[in-house]
């Protein structure tokens, strides 16, 4: 009978009580390696479907002939850094997993920091060498031993914590969360869209319901009603602004009326005036003879200017001249003569602009162009003679029987037009001095100055 191998005695402990194993319960632990189901081998050889055959490091060379393991009770491999170089390393693969399930992808560095220090799993417990090539020694019951076969206990490590995943400076930072859909359908979501930079009517509730106030005491609201007047420079300037404001008013008024109104109305009154006189010419009332101030007597025609104006005794402004009708210098120094006498200067006037303006163009005359003053008896034709821009109003030799510096040098039968000038002022005097050239009775009908 042989010797049993070193290190192990036969008998009630020797190889029945231990077998192979060695120790206390190494059996049944192999046994429950085995038939757990996330240890049993699989038919292609691995334990797991995430299995990476680069990840098992190269096994390092077998151990010498007559090396035995040590002897004593069962321990529980080392894991973690303490793991043995060289034994197989079969462990869970994330990467794998997410690459099966995902696709092929990028690991970011933390996992891959993470991944490089996941501890291995525990080591493989060495077989003991076999006996050597004699023959087996029988044990008591004259049965040889078997010799020890290579189990593998697979209990795989615990996995110790995650470590937390150190900043990288040259990673790329995490994505930012996608915003949250807005609720509800695609139309919802859009019309959502659309109103995000409308602006909407009305002031937000915040906005429109104002704080309430606390009440204020009598000196308070005393103050405040004081605050709320006006000083007197504010409604002094008010009124000084209502005051300007008024007169703009007026003068804008007064100018409407000065060069549009008057017009009109002596237009009128110089219409009925010259009707009146033609009707007493027609029915013989009045025979010739002196006038009183403001009454009319004759007409003057000036056809190259269109006019056609009464002629009244006197140059009373508010009398005669306001009124559209021509006056006639008939009284104290100023008195001239009458187109009848067979010598003299007739001289009038006439307002150059409002109050009908009968003499407005007569600066625009000239030599030739006929004056025609008709009255009961006759029509009387003047030539324009000669025309004085302008003059003082004191110089009344314009006027005289030979006025002077019309040119003319003896006695004769003269016609004197006056204004004032320049327009719409009264510093000056125009005078236009005529000469008679035609005198016609009306029976024999109206001269060839009025029929053309």
């Amino acid at each position: 009978m042989t010797a049993g191998r070193p290190g192990h005695a036969a008998g009630p402990e020797g190889p029945d009580a231990h077998g192979a194993y060695g120790t206390d319960g190494a059996f049944v632990a192999a046994v429950d390696g085995l038939a757990d189901p996330l240890n049993d081998p699989l038919p292609g050889g691995h334990t797991s479907p995430w299995f990476r055959s680069e990840n098992i490091p190269a096994a390092e060379p077998a151990y010498e002939a007559g090396y035995a393991p040590p002897q004593g009770p069962y321990q529980a491999p080392p894991q973690g850094p303490q793991q043995p170089q060289g034994a197989p390393n079969e462990w869970y693969d994330p990467a794998g997993y997410q690459r099966d399930w995902y696709g092929p992808q990028e690991p970011p560095a933390a996992q891959v920091a993470q991944v490089a220090q996941v501890a291995p799993v525990a080591p493989v417990l060495p077989a003991e060498e076999p006996a050597p090539a004699s023959a087996p020694a029988p044990d008591a019951a004259g049965l040889h031993a078997e010799p020890r076969t290579e189990v593998l206990a697979r209990i795989p490590a615990e996995p110790e914590p995650e470590p937390e995943a150190e900043l990288d400076p040259t990673s790329s930072p995490a994505p930012a969360p996608a915003p949250a859909p807005a609720p509800g359908g695609r139309a919802e979501r859009r019309r959502a869209a659309k109103g995000r930079g409308r602006r909407r009517p009305g002031a937000p509730p915040e906005q429109k319901a104002a704080p309430a106030t606390a009440p204020m005491s009598r000196v308070e609201a005393r103050r405040a009603a004081r605050a709320a007047k006006d000083s007197p420079a504010v409604i002094a300037s008010r009124a000084v602004g209502e005051v300007f404001i008024t007169l703009g008013v007026l003068m804008l008024l007064f100018v409407t009326y000065q060069l549009w109104w008057t017009n009109i109305r002596a237009d009128q009154i110089a219409g009925k005036e010259t009707s009146r006189i033609q009707d007493e010419w027609a029915n013989g009332d009045r025979k010739p003879g002196v006038f009183a101030p403001g009454e009319g007597f004759a007409i003057m025609h000036i056809p190259k200017l269109d006019v056609v104006a009464p002629i009244a005794e006197g140059i009373d402004k508010e009398k005669v001249l306001d009124r559209g009708m021509i006056g006639h210098y008939g009284e104290g120094k100023l008195k001239t003569a009458m187109p009848s006498d067979k010598q003299g200067n007739f001289s009038v006037a006439g307002h150059r602009n409002t109050h009908g303006e009968p003499f407005r163009y007569i600066n625009k005359l000239n030599p030739g162009d006929p004056i025609v003053v008709e009255t009961r008896d006759a029509y009387y034709t003047y030539e324009m003679a000669r025309i004085l821009p302008q003059t003082s109003p004191s110089n009344i030799s314009v006027i005289e029987p030979i006025p002077v510096g019309s040119g003319f040098t003896k006695p004769g039968r003269y016609l004197t037009l006056t204004t004032c000038t320049p327009e719409f002022t009264s510093t000056y005097r125009l005078i236009v001095w005529g000469k008679m050239v035609d005198e016609r009775p009306r029976s024999e009908g109206k001269p060839d100055a009025l029929v053309g």
